[in-house]
């Protein structure tokens, strides 16, 4: 099984709720990126590790994280 994290990186303000609920700690804040508000954007830094919770998407008060399951 396979699961897809997608970040609109418009949207990240970068306040790192999504980083502090990942039970896996592969969400991470991308420090050599900012997107056009000038926030550094979230990104997986280790997507094949993903076990699919959502938990990232749950708590991101911008809705910029959608999280979808392969089966």
């Amino acid at each position: 099984m396979k699961n897809f994290v997608t970040i609109d990186e418009l949207l990240c303000k970068g306040c790192g709720l999504c980083v502090a609920a990942c039970p896996k700690k592969i969400m991470i804040l991308n420090r050599e990126k900012l997107n056009p508000k000038g926030y550094n954007p979230s990104m997986v830094s280790e997507p094949e590790i993903c076990i699919g919770c959502a938990m990232c998407a749950t708590m991101c008060p911008e809705s910029a994280i959608v999280v979808e399951r392969e089966v």
